[in-house]
């Protein structure tokens, strides 16, 4: 494997959910282990089930590994580490500063953004020389920083007097506020992420066009804040020696290759290596060390039993969606579970039922002229343009909360507003008018990955909040956008997943999130299902054996309704392919 020759210190993997990136993670660690290193595997993922790949529970500590010498593990639990983060910087104003300062501090540590600084916070000891690193060879950490934090983390650190002047406006000034008391620790913690020398950075995708899309934005947004010496892995290619005997995985096969040399320009130059899909779980020590051994495994004995896959399909959600006759309906879920192509299936369909459709998004990797490739009567498509939305903000905030400002406290706005959080602001601006057309047609929004949605949703939140305060004040009545969000007789939350255990597992960790904003999920949909195709490849066979487990943990435990959408033999691109995941035979015009 080309990342891991000549391997530096610190190792990031960074990826989607479902691509892979913790079980590669696990087995380098366990690989650098044997190898004679000491070595410590740290997850950052909200949904972390490094425990579960090894067996044993580890938590918020550095735990020996028994099963593999010389190895330990650590899990900053990011929502623990949010809220030490709060406390630590409310703490020593509360009872000092004026209440409606404090509750405004408040509110602005409640997002995203918070949580994103607070893993970060968390993390960034594990990255200057310490006591407790001392004795690590090399540190393998599961969940990169993304661009988007590394770039507040280069704002001014003048923020907290700032804020308590009641100069800032709703962006990052709240996660940012104290920065400065560790911005000694941040700026070596940014430095050694920067030096190739003792950072290494794994993009860890599938050969699938969308997921390598995402994962090429994700290189030049870590390129841009310094971040240059990355390595691209190609996980889970279906061998070609499977295509000879299944019609589904000839054409897995050939999508794949296809996507492969279609590449991203961002991603072609990069050291590349390929993993092949494995027929079993990454669970365990002897499943860890065969993933990077180069070779595949035999695939047990098949007994030639049906795969009996009992669950309802898509077209039995979008009969519950038709009954409104009218209404928001928005697909969530972390990026490369095909919310986007989910989103225009469910949206032709309703068009093709005869009803007013606007079918929009806001996240700034979709493509949905592309999924749809055509036209269709009642549709409408359109995109939020995060550049257009942004602009406006800017120049909205600029002529009023800066017109204020004298020249130092503009300038620190103008740098506020030129940080990631303004996009989500600006955003939910434009996604508040699309709101509102729900009361006459049906509005389908397929949204941006899952953190970024948060976000939104904290502003949406936050406007809701003001918005009441502000009537309530005047004895008056509104409807804010929030509390249609919340009304299942206005809006149907649809989370999108894959039949495998990270992604459900981080669906569940959206599904908490949305609940806390007192949204409930409508309906759960599991993506691209391999026993749902009913494949006769062997390898494929097993993997969908495989799945059964997590679609009965998704009806069990987690959904109050879902459907399953089943793995198409070509990509469901234009309005009759789309309508095959429905289950709905269309002439081809």
């Amino acid at each position: 494997m080309k990342f891991l020759e000549q391997p530096p210190r610190f190792l990031f993997f960074t990826g989607k959910g479902g691509v892979g990136k913790t079980s590669i993670a696990c087995a380098t660690a366990i690989q650098l282990a044997y190898g004679g290193k000491n070595v410590l595997l740290v997850s950052t993922d909200p949904a972390s089930n490094v425990g579960q790949v090894f067996g044993v529970e580890i938590g918020n500590r550095i735990t020996v590994l028994p099963a593999v010498p010389r190895l330990s593990a650590l899990e900053i639990d990011p929502q623990a580490a949010a809220q030490a983060y709060r406390d630590r910087i409310v703490g020593p104003v509360r009872g000092i500063l004026p209440e409606a300062v404090v509750k405004g501090i408040e509110e602005q540590l409640s997002g995203g953004c918070t949580t994103e600084i607070a893993a970060f916070d968390e993390f960034t000891g594990l990255l200057v020389e310490s006591s407790l690193t001392a004795s690590f060879d090399h540190i393998v950490f599961d969940t990169a920083p993304t661009g988007h934090t590394i770039r507040m983390l280069q704002l001014p650190g003048a923020w907290t007097g700032f804020l308590e002047e009641g100069k800032g406006d709703a962006s990052c000034l709240g996660p940012l506020a104290g920065l400065e008391k560790q911005r000694a620790q941040y700026k070596a913690a940014v430095e050694a992420l920067a030096d190739e020398n003792r950072t290494r950075l794994i993009l860890v995708a599938r050969a699938q066009q969308s997921t390598l899309r995402e994962v090429a934005r994700t290189q030049m947004e870590l390129a841009a804040v310094g971040l240059g010496r990355q390595y691209l892995v190609v996980n889970g290619l279906l061998p070609r020696a499977e295509a000879a005997l299944d019609p589904l995985a000839a054409a897995i096969c050939q999508r794949e290759q296809a996507a492969l040399a279609a590449i991203p320009r961002e991603l072609a130059d990069l050291p590349r290596d390929v993993i092949a899909l494995l027929p079993f779980n990454l669970v365990g020590i002897p499943a860890l060390r065969q993933l990077l051994a180069g070779t595949t495994s035999p695939v047990a004995a098949d007994d030639g039993e049906p795969i009996t896959l009992d669950a309802p399909g898509l077209s039995t959600l979008v009969d519950g969606i038709a009954a409104d006759c009218h209404g928001l309906v928005m697909l969530m879920g972390k990026g490369g579970v095909g919310k986007t192509t989910l989103a225009a299936a469910i949206a032709v369909e309703l068009a093709r039922r005869g009803f007013p459709v606007h079918l929009t998004t806001s996240d700034p990797a979709a493509h949905l002229a592309e999924t749809l490739h055509g036209s269709l009567e009642h549709l409408t498509v359109s995109r939020i343009d995060p550049h257009a939305e942004i602009e406006r903000y800017r120049r909205e905030v600029m002529e009023t909360k800066g017109a204020a400002l004298d020249a130092e406290g503009r300038a620190l706005l103008e740098e506020d507003l030129r940080s990631p959080c303004t996009e989500e602001i600006a955003v939910f601006q434009a996604f508040a008018r699309v709101i509102r057309e729900a009361g006459q047609k049906f509005v389908v929004m397929d949204t941006a990955p899952t953190g970024h949605t948060l976000l939104l949703l904290d502003a949406t939140g936050a406007y809701h909040r003001e918005v009441v305060r502000h009537v309530g004040a005047k004895g008056g009545h509104t409807i804010t956008p929030m509390m249609q969000l919340q009304d299942p007789r206005q809006t149907k939350v649809l989370l999108v997943t894959l039949a495998e255990t990270t992604p459900v597992l981080e669906a569940a960790s959206l599904q908490d999130d949305l609940r806390r904003a007192e949204i409930e999920p409508w309906a759960w949909i599991v993506n691209n299902s391999v026993a749902a195709a009913q494949p006769q490849s062997p390898l494929l066979r097993q993997r969908a054996r495989n799945e059964l487990r997590e679609v009965e943990a998704v009806a069990t435990r987690y959904a109050s309704r879902y459907a399953v959408a089943p793995l198409l033999k070509e990509e469901p691109v234009g309005v009759v392919r789309l309508q095959e995941l429905l289950g709905v035979a269309v002439e081809a015009a």
